[in-house]
């Protein structure tokens, strides 16, 4: 049975292209399921100058795909309002106050706000001050901020605005958002690993020889050069997404489902991360810069629009992550991501130890792979040991495979619908904390600082590869090999 969530939310960015896109639409969806009903209310503000009936046009234009009933998306505009806004001048609050206390009366509203930062991030820790001392927080109910990535640029900058954040928001008021964590098949780890005895007695250094996540992408750079030649795979892939997901599958197993058992359990592994040294940096992680490929459309990355001639920048990153964990003792976790690759996939492939019963033939048991399918299409794919038909009594490996259907695809929620849904709800599960973030920058400066210095090499791989041939020998030296091969 859904219950009515009872909140005003404030979108920062009101009219920015997320909101457009991405916002709108989820909250709408929360609105045609039930959980937002006649006590809730939308507070845009941006610096665009639009009366409130012009905002309204612009969310109805937003939401048009997915309306199925004129009368129902009429009913949820009703609850939007609009005030223009500069963040960064503290007067400017009074004219936004007005709005969400005006909003909360209409709509009766006990108190519970949501602030959401779809800005610039240099302007969170700005929001979070002026909110509190221009009087904006409500004093009955709840107030949360929920803050897009990136939560800073390095650890020392990520600090600063955590101490900013603090200063308004208690660490449990923060939801840091990495829209990753509410994608369906991410959460999805858990429910695979906990839920299934199988597999919840296996996940250990016992059974598992080695963990691999992949995020590659097909296109390269396009228009982001501006902000890709100064953030990389490694800042734009494998600090937030990646290791968030990580976080998933090689933390210990919680004391109960709640927010905090679970973030205590992840927090766990990621304490237990170890940090590199330039030697280990060198060792244990590839950078990379795509070349040219087949076609003329593949053209390497130094010549594409805007990318300085001389970049050193890695738009590939792959690496072995290790943890001081009793549990993963000399299990490596391979990590990758990068652009122009072979196929756009993000997935988990778990590889299991081969077994060793001796059938008395030539043919030795394969090592067991479940592969967890995130993006583009989810599903799970779990490859087992069988036996092969021939008259020899030998092995092969057999395909157990699901994949989301059409149907459940069509009634999965949207990760900004699942995220703004836990926010309301107050859950943090999903969601990224303190310490993992601050583990996160610490592991990845180490890192960054080593190819800022230039001291390590920067292979080039083919476009439409799956990267270059260094990071195959990365996992060939521990006696692996990547699962994905594009």
């Amino acid at each position: 049975m859904v219950s009515e969530i009872k909140t005003l939310v404030t979108f920062f960015g009101a009219t920015g292209d997320l909101a457009k896109r991405k916002l709108y639409p989820s909250v709408f969806n929360l609105f045609k399921k039930g959980y937002l009903q006649e006590h809730f209310a939308i507070v845009g503000t941006a610096r665009q100058e639009l009366t409130d009936d012009e905002f309204k046009q612009l969310v109805r234009e937003s939401i048009a795909d997915f309306t199925e009933d004129k009368a129902q998306a009429e009913a949820f505009i009703t609850h939007f309002s609009y005030r223009a806004h500069d963040v960064t001048d503290a007067a400017s609050y009074d004219i936004l106050k007005s709005a969400i206390e005006e909003a909360s009366e209409k709509f009766a509203i006990d108190g519970n706000r949501i602030f959401y930062m779809s800005v610039a991030p240099r302007f969170f820790g700005t929001i979070a001050k002026y909110l509190k001392s221009e009087g904006l927080l409500a004093t009955t109910g709840y107030n949360r901020l929920m803050i897009e990535k990136p939560f800073g640029t390095s650890y020392a900058t990520a600090e600063e605005l955590q101490s900013d954040l603090e200063n308004a928001f208690d660490d449990d008021q923060l939801f840091r958002i990495d829209h990753y964590l509410g994608k369906e098949m991410v959460q999805n780890i858990a429910a695979l690993r906990f839920g299934n005895p199988i597999f919840d007695a296996a996940w250990n250094k016992d059974y598992i020889k080695n963990v691999q996540v992949t995020l590659s992408e097909v296109l390269g750079v396009e228009e982001r050069a501006g902000y890709y030649d100064t953030a990389g795979a490694l800042l734009d892939m494998i600090q937030n997404h990646t290791m968030q997901i990580v976080g998933w599958l090689a933390m210990e197993k919680p004391d109960s489902f709640t927010d905090k058992d679970i973030r205590a359990a992840k927090n766990a592994a990621f304490n237990a991360l170890k940090i590199y040294n330039e030697e280990e940096v060198n060792k244990y992680f590839v950078r990379a810069q795509y070349g040219a490929g087949d076609t003329a459309d593949f053209k390497p990355y130094l010549e594409e629009m805007d990318v300085p001639a001389d970049s050193k920048n890695n738009t590939f990153i792959a690496g072995e992550l290790q943890f001081d964990l009793p549990r993963w003792e000399g299990v490596p976790f391979y990590v990758r991501s990068g652009k122009r690759l072979a196929a756009k996939q993000t997935r988990v492939d778990i590889v299991f130890k081969a077994g060793t019963f001796n059938f008395g033939t030539t043919q030795a048991a394969q090592e067991a792979v479940l592969s967890i399918l995130i993006d583009p299409k989810g599903g799970v794919d779990f490859k087992i040991n069988a036996k092969s038909v021939e008259d020899d009594f030998n092995t092969r490996t057999i395909d157990l495979g699901w994949t989301i259907s059409d149907e459940d695809k069509q009634n999965t929620p949207e990760p900004y619908e699942r995220m703004i849904h836990d926010t309301m709800n107050g859950d943090g599960s999903n969601f990224a904390d303190w310490n993992g973030v601050a583990i996160a920058w610490k592991f990845v400066d180490a890192i960054s600082a080593v190819y800022a210095a230039d001291n390590a090499p920067l292979e080039t791989y083919k476009s439409g590869s799956m990267g270059p041939e260094a990071a195959d020998k990365l996992l060939a030296n521990n006696g692996d090999a990547w699962v994905f091969k594009g």
